[in-house]
């Protein structure tokens, strides 16, 4: 028998970890890869320590885009 512990996911953080998925899929179809800092972010943002304006000017820091 596995003592498993399991979580719930809120349903906010659940739709951001899907569209988090959605745009990782799309970007590799697209033969883009998400770096380990990247990851980061969206994970950060996923459990709702940051905002979706926080984690695109993270990513737009991170390459330039000022």
């Amino acid at each position: 028998m596995s003592n498993t512990i399991q979580t719930a996911i809120a349903p906010a953080e659940r739709a951001r970890r899907i569209a988090l998925e959605q745009a990782e899929h799309s970007g590799e179809m697209e033969g883009l890869h998400i770096t380990p800092a990247t990851r980061a972010d969206g994970e950060e943002y996923a459990a709702g320590r940051i905002n979706i304006d926080e984690l695109v000017a993270r990513g737009r820091a991170r390459y330039g885009l000022g």
